[in-house]
């Protein structure tokens, strides 16, 4: 039976799959630059920002996968397509291609697009089953941290190159989840722990690291804090806060080899025992561990629902959420798609900054509904 460490270690991987997977979320820090290179109107540079999105619509593809695939290859298959993706449009862009179309950049589009689903159910299947009496916290936790990719990658952007953003982004954009996933695989996986302890505990101290995480991103997007600290300053900054995390599981094993070294202990003291004592003793220590294990498998029991795809289409809490999405967070997303214009339309070039405010306010936006189901359970 796996330790908690790793359970927690697993929640560290996913926050940092998240945090570089929204790589459609920087759009708006280099779509100028890209019309110009691509030579190509408004409508058709508003038609890329549509294939992005466009390319979720296919995202079941990616849960249809994660039944009959492990989830490391699933993970592999998101970031390769991502690599695909960004990367021939790279190529295209630094003269290496030369036979690509619009349409052809259109499909690519779709293609990146499309890449972020399966990464996103990787750490959705990690999220629940790992943390199955506390799934809703552990996934809408992890997912707000996808609201700081514009940030991150407007940082690294603004350290490497702030000249040639369209080809440095489009660089990022491809490699960096690659590089990530093969890091964190071995990570993001199925962690059975027999009778996990002090999960609330654990999840108050990530919310914690999280806020602060937050303030920060929103103070280091300022152009007030911008103008005293180095961009390399900054960046340095928001890479340290995603670490922060590693303190938990790191704490959770402190705490383990405390709690094996106790036992030592624990055993040569009762070794000195009567054989009377020491079967007093055992028969109590055994009642207590079955009294936890039925309590913690009633708890499993009591949250765990599956539904088929049918059944799910009958429930109206599907529904609710497919037209509230539908409805409202599309505004959000054509706004944020064509950021980059509307600040260059109304005379204002600090379009980076503007990205990488609207990508830490979104991480807020994402945590409070989970931080409501944390306190109001």
């Amino acid at each position: 039976m796996a330790s908690s460490t790793l359970q927690w270690l697993s929640l560290v991987g996913i926050i940092w799959l998240q945090v570089i997977n929204g790589t459609n979320s920087n759009f708006p820090a280099y779509s100028s630059q890209l019309k110009q290179l691509l030579s190509i109107s408004q409508i058709q540079l508003n038609n890329l920002a549509f294939a992005s999105d466009a390319g979720k619509l296919f995202g079941w593809f990616s849960g249809l996968a994660a039944i009959y695939l492990p989830l490391w290859l699933v993970l592999t298959i998101g970031s390769f397509l991502g690599l695909i993706g960004y990367g021939v449009q790279y190529l295209f862009i630094t003269n290496q291609i030369s036979s690509l179309s619009y349409w052809h950049v259109f499909l690519l589009t779709f293609l990146a697009g499309n890449s972020i689903c399966w990464i996103n159910t990787v750490c959705y299947v990690v999220a629940i089953r790992n943390f199955l009496s506390d799934r809703q916290v552990a996934v809408g936790l992890t997912t707000s941290y996808q609201g700081l990719s514009a940030k991150i990658y407007t940082n690294i952007v603004d350290v490497v190159s702030s000249h040639n953003k369209a080809k440095t982004f489009l660089f990022l954009n491809s490699f960096v989840p690659v590089v990530v996933s093969f890091i964190v695989a071995p990570l993001v996986r199925e962690i059975k722990v027999k009778n996990p302890k002090h999960s609330s505990v654990g999840f108050a101290l990530m919310f914690v690291i999280t806020i602060a995480t937050g303030i920060y991103a929103v103070m280091s997007s300022l152009q007030i804090f911008t103008n005293k600290i180095s961009s390399l300053g900054v960046l340095t900054g928001i890479l340290v806060s995603l670490f922060l995390p590693l303190l938990l599981p790191i704490s959770v094993k402190i705490k383990e080899l405390f709690e094996s070294w106790h036992k030592k202990r624990e055993r040569l003291r009762i070794y000195h025992f009567t054989m009377e004592e020491n079967t007093t003793y055992e028969e109590r220590i055994e009642n207590e561990v079955k009294e936890g294990e039925d309590s913690c498998e009633f708890q499993e029991v009591g949250v765990m629902e599956e539904i088929g795809v049918k059944l799910m289409l009958r429930r109206i809490n599907f529904w609710l959420y497919f037209f509230v999405y539908f409805f409202g967070a599309t505004i959000g997303l054509v706004f944020l798609n064509n950021l980059g214009q509307i600040a260059e339309s109304r005379g204002c070039s600090a379009t980076s900054s503007l990205v990488s405010l609207s990508s830490s306010f979104g991480f807020f936006g994402r945590l409070i509904p989970s931080l409501m189901d944390y306190f109001y359970r």
